[in-house]
């Protein structure tokens, strides 16, 4: 398994969390997704290293912005 961090930029209440994760779980060979709103992080678990774009779109397409990948 694989375990990336995001930053995503506008999260501010447990709706959003949600909206996150279920547009990350569709992403193909995505397992498991952990937000921390207070640190407007996002840590997806994969089956394969996922790629940022697919990542950037789930995010945008919950309606938030993709500001940094992390280790």
């Amino acid at each position: 398994m694989i375990e990336r961090t995001y930053t995503v930029v506008g999260m501010d209440c447990g709706h959003c969390e949600g909206f996150v994760t279920e547009e990350l779980e569709r992403v193909e060979g995505v397992t498991a997704v952990a937000v921390d709103m207070e640190r407007d992080r996002v840590t997806v678990t994969s089956e394969r290293e996922p790629k940022v774009t697919e990542i950037r779109a789930a995010i945008e397409e919950a309606g938030y912005e993709l500001a940094a990948p992390h280790s």
